[in-house]
């Protein structure tokens, strides 16, 4: 049976967030079963439609009249949650699907994740589905909530006590238990939840489904999502896009990472371009920001909750204040290290914090000293100081453990309250720990609290970061044809170098000889010093078995250099189709690079580029980006570059041209989506960047094919 393909992201969510009638098939009076608690939680806090308990006896479930069969129901319910055996599946689908059902939630399990066997029954299912214009949510997931609207789609532990309080966190993952624990410490830190969604095998609705149907809801303000990995690229930038669109954040926590692409074993581009940077690289180009545990998940989610989109901080800097010298040196080490910056008081705003607090040390971080927390009025108008510097900096209050002594609390509240008050546009930020009921009071003020350090570090830093994704421009999309490639590119570097030449890259004049006599004609044609590498398409990285020679200055170099890259090629690789050897130029006065594209298996040609040359693996110092890529976007690649400083005129050296090699790097993008049908791999390395205004030269290049080992006809 064939399967229709899946609608846009996010259509026909409201099945399962709106549903007007709710079936529960498999409906049981004892609530510890699967099929009990989503009775009763509709049930026990008020949803508002019709609860069709179904199941095959009839009678009374929980209270409700039950019915037989799902075709039984006075009026036909939007949603139907599934909860029976793998069995008796598929019938419920086909029944669901004969009275008018919009949504299925299957909260059973072992349908693909079972195996072979229960993957077909997932198929057919999915096919049915989609048949009939439904939406299905799982096989094997922990289903919705709207809390708005009281209504429940899950059998969630985390919900026998209570619902979390209605607000505007939206909550997708595809772990039905990682998302559940989200929902509660977002109801732990007294952050209300909009919509919840767990997608489990994801047979239909899938994250991106979950992340649109959110970035379209007007009850949600920001999106954490918790996923394992991505079965759709496009849809998954599509939802991204869409959230960015309604200035929504989205913040992931990405699990797990893809096994690299197959073709890694023969380029450098496939050894350095993981996919787990693939996904950090799209999560930063489409606006969402990727945190790296669950912990930095809460704390950045609860802040950017706090804070919305427009009180975002503006730039790194932040102004640090304790009451200890040592607490304030442990700040400042931890936020340099997360990346921020620590600016300088103006001398007038330093002047004003010694009239509030005498003997408080003004650099920043400033020591407050004990003497801030005497009075209200004092601790008011030091913060009033700080809050006025032209810095513009985040200010960063340690009270560590003040909050649990009455008096200090008041002196506390008292002061925040009046400056969140007289400063509303600026973004104060406190590390703390206290009664429940004080960080509640403060947080209602609008300013975050993190219970430490590092905590706060992490936090702020992720929140430049949202600040930053929301305002790049928007990324390149290759809308051009797929054409084939001349199969001679996987021939030799010289061939892939004439097709990246016709494509606009610099490479160096070359010739392509077969005997020594040739090679002198043309290292003499090209003027010396020159150098000769081997050409094979068998053999992909010519150094390491002696088929590159340097720096030849005369006739008699290069006939023995030419008779030594053969004999090295014979001894090392004696199977290896020998196209010839290659005469180019030796240059030099540059700093190399390495760029290439490399196939993901998620989300296709993957551009990189980095330092390059012989210690490109060893460095790994490189940046990657879904293709294409703009000039713009390639040259923040290469500023993003951890040595970027050598190609930026350090320590004295002349400043490269780094127009050209973003030049470079976006054309070799557009090439790989061109020709993606045919070239899995490439690599340029090294690429030679003159000092500026003087261009760029490809150096080497090689063309791996997309399967097998293509030969030219």
């Amino acid at each position: 049976m064939l399967t229709a393909a899946p609608v846009a992201p996010g259509v026909g969510l409201d099945a399962f967030f709106k549903a007007r009638g709710v079936a529960v098939i498999g409906a049981s009076d004892d609530v510890t079963k699967i099929g009990g608690r989503p009775v009763q939680l509709l049930c026990k806090y008020g949803y508002g439609g019709p609860i069709y308990p179904i199941n095959p006896k009839g009678g009374s479930i929980q209270g409700l009249k039950a019915y037989a069969s799902i075709l039984d129901t006075p009026t036909a319910p939007d949603m139907a949650i599934l909860a029976v055996p793998v069995s008796a599946t598929l019938q419920a689908v086909r029944d669901c699907a004969s009275r008018g059902v919009h949504g299925l939630i299957v909260l059973t399990s072992g349908f693909a994740e079972a195996g072979p066997e229960g993957a077909a029954l997932q198929a057919e299912m999915v096919a049915i589905v989609r048949s009939h214009g439904m939406r299905l949510l799982g096989p094997n997931c922990l289903g919705t909530v709207n809390v708005v609207d009281k209504l429940v789609g899950s059998f969630s532990i985390a919900l026998e006590q209570s619902l979390p309080p209605a607000g505007q966190v939206g909550i997708v993952s595809q772990s039905g238990n990682i998302g559940s624990f989200t929902m509660q410490n977002m109801a732990q830190r007294g952050l209300g939840v909009s919509r919840f969604i767990a997608t489990g095998n994801e047979a239909d609705v899938d994250v991106a489904d979950g992340i649109a149907a959110l970035a379209q809801d007007p009850d949600t303000r920001i999106i954490l999502c918790c996923m394992e990995t991505c079965r759709d690229a496009s849809r998954l930038i599509a939802a991204l896009q869409m959230a960015r669109q309604a200035h929504k954040p989205v913040i992931v926590l990405k699990i797990g990472a893809t096994e690299q692409g197959q073709a890694a074993a023969a380029s450098h581009t496939g050894a350095l371009t993981g996919s787990d940077a693939v996904f950090d690289a799209v999560f930063r180009r489409y606006g969402a920001l990727r945190v790296r545990s669950i912990e930095d998940l809460f704390d950045v989610g609860h802040a950017a909750a706090l804070l919305g989109s427009q009180r975002l901080p503006a730039t790194d800097a932040v102004t640090l204040v304790a009451a200890s010298g040592g607490f304030g040196i442990m700040m400042a080490d931890a936020m340099v290290e997360a990346g921020m910056t620590l600016p300088q008081l103006t001398e007038a705003t330093r002047a004003q914090i010694r009239e509030a607090v005498p003997s408080a040390g003004t650099n920043n971080p400033v020591d407050a000293s004990a003497q801030m927390s005497a009075r209200p009025d004092i601790l008011l108008k030091m913060l009033t100081a700080l809050q006025n510097d032209a810095n513009g900096s985040t200010l960063v209050l340690l009270l560590a453990l003040s909050l649990y002594n009455p008096r200090l609390r008041g002196v506390y509240l008292e002061a925040l309250a009046k400056i969140r008050l007289s400063h509303p546009e600026r973004l104060l930020v406190l590390i703390s720990q206290g009664p429940a009921d004080a960080v509640a009071e403060i947080n209602a003020l609008g300013i975050p609290v993190f219970p430490n350090i590092a905590a706060a570090a992490r936090a702020l830093a992720g929140l430049v970061r949202l600040g930053q994704l929301s305002t790049l421009p928007t990324a390149a999309a290759y809308t051009g044809p797929l054409e084939r490639v001349n199969p001679d590119v996987f021939r030799s570097e010289f061939h892939a170098k004439q097709a990246l030449a016709a494509a606009g890259i610099s490479v160096p004049r070359e010739a392509l000889v077969t005997s020594a006599d040739a090679a002198v004609r043309s290292a003499n044609a090209t003027g010396y010093p020159v150098v000769l590498k081997i050409a094979s398409e068998d053999i992909a990285h010519k150094t390491d078995m002696g088929g590159v020679a340097l720096n030849l200055q005369d006739d008699a170099a290069v006939r023995q250099a030419y008779e030594r890259l053969l004999a090295n090629a014979q001894k090392h690789a004696p199977q290896a189709r020998l196209e010839g050897v290659l005469v180019a130029p030796m240059v030099s006065g540059g700093v190399e690079l390495i760029a290439g594209v490399s196939r993901d298996p998620v989300f296709g040609p993957v551009v990189m580029v980095g330092l390059g040359g012989i210690y490109a693996e060893i460095l790994k110092d490189v940046a990657v980006q879904v293709a294409p890529v703009s000039q713009d976007e390639a040259l923040r690649m290469i500023r993003s570059l951890k040595l970027f400083a050598l190609l930026d005129g350090a320590r004295g050296q002349a400043r490269s041209d780094l127009a050209a090699a973003a030049l470079t790097v976006a054309q070799l993008s557009e090439f790989a989506c061109r020709h993606a049908g045919d070239v899995a791999d490439i690599d340029l390395n090294p690429i030679l960047v003159k000092p500026e205004g003087q261009g760029v030269l490809v150096l080497d290049a090689l063309m791996v094919p997309t399967s097998g080992h293509c030969a030219a006809p």
